[in-house]
């Protein structure tokens, strides 16, 4: 079944159950886990909705730029915590709780930087919920001795003395903190694995490779595969840590469809996919 059908029914449940508006859900999923899809989907669905990303809260190609010379070069490229705008997104979230008209923040990937905030789409109350998605969003540091051994050829090369890595842990264990404390709801959309995860990364490059054409900014195969290191430590720890304790895990299978239902309020309670029509 198609995780979009399964959250919905979810939340709809959830919402029928509360009176609490907006009911804010966290989503969390590794790159092309199909987090964007699944949010415009719940969006049709519940129009009261307002949808934001942790992709759009990345700092400025500037104050990454600044953090790089400043911190450590790997700071430059957009995705890690420590380079996203948390005031940002607390400030972006709390006026959504309080039922304020909000500008969403967007950010341009093409040209790696902030959209003009005059570009930014309004949204009004009342909502119903807000779905704010990104790959680690809800996700927590790891432990201080899990960082010193490299997993990849980037961390062996370019950040040898694990300095880069300490950062981004102590970005995400603080100020990360406060904001994934805004939800009420986390959601845990599980690859099968870091290998689907590249798989799924390469295949979203070779489509706007098609579409946008040779020299359009868009990544090659090497490209890719060295972008996505700067994300697998933490998508491995996702993967093992965070079924834990979300809400809601949709394990999904290698074409993205929902293969188990695993509801953390009864962590026995896992089903395979032929049965979530008819579970509660």
């Amino acid at each position: 079944m198609s995780p979009e059908r399964i959250l919905a029914d979810r939340l709809a449940e959830a919402l029928a159950r509360t009176d609490k508006r907006p009911l804010i859900v966290g989503i969390c999923g590794a790159q092309g886990s199909g987090k964007s899809t699944l949010a415009k989907a719940l969006a049709h669905r519940f129009p009261r909705t307002a949808t934001l990303s942790l992709d759009d809260l990345y700092l400025t190609r500037a104050e990454r730029a600044a953090l790089a010379r400043t911190r450590h070069p790997l700071f430059a490229t957009r995705g890690a915590p420590g380079t996203h705008d948390i005031a940002l997104g607390r400030a972006t979230l709390d006026a959504l709780r309080a039922g304020e008209p909000v500008r969403l923040p967007r950010f341009d990937k093409a040209s790696d930087d902030r959209s003009s905030p005059d570009v930014w789409p309004e949204v009004s109350p009342p909502y119903d919920l807000v779905v704010f998605e990104g790959w680690c969003v809800g996700a927590v540091p790891q432990a201080a001795e899990a960082l010193a051994a490299p997993i990849n050829e980037l961390e062996r090369t370019e950040d040898s003395d694990g300095c880069w890595r300490e950062a981004v842990n102590a970005a995400l264990a603080g100020p990360y903190q406060d904001l994934f404390a805004r939800l009420d709801m986390l959601v845990l959309l599980a690859a099968p694995d870091w290998e689907t995860v590249g798989q799924w990364r390469q295949d979203q490059e070779a489509c706007l490779r098609r579409t946008a054409g040779e020299g359009a900014g868009v990544m090659d195969e090497a490209a890719v595969a060295r972008f996505i290191q700067h994300y697998e430590r933490l998508t491995r720890h996702i993967l093992q840590e965070m079924p834990g304790r979300a809400d809601l895990v949709l394990r999904l299978s290698a074409d993205r469809t929902c293969r188990e239902l695993q509801s953390v309020a009864a962590p026995q309670n896992v089903l395979p996919a032929a049965d979530l029509s008819t579970t509660e």
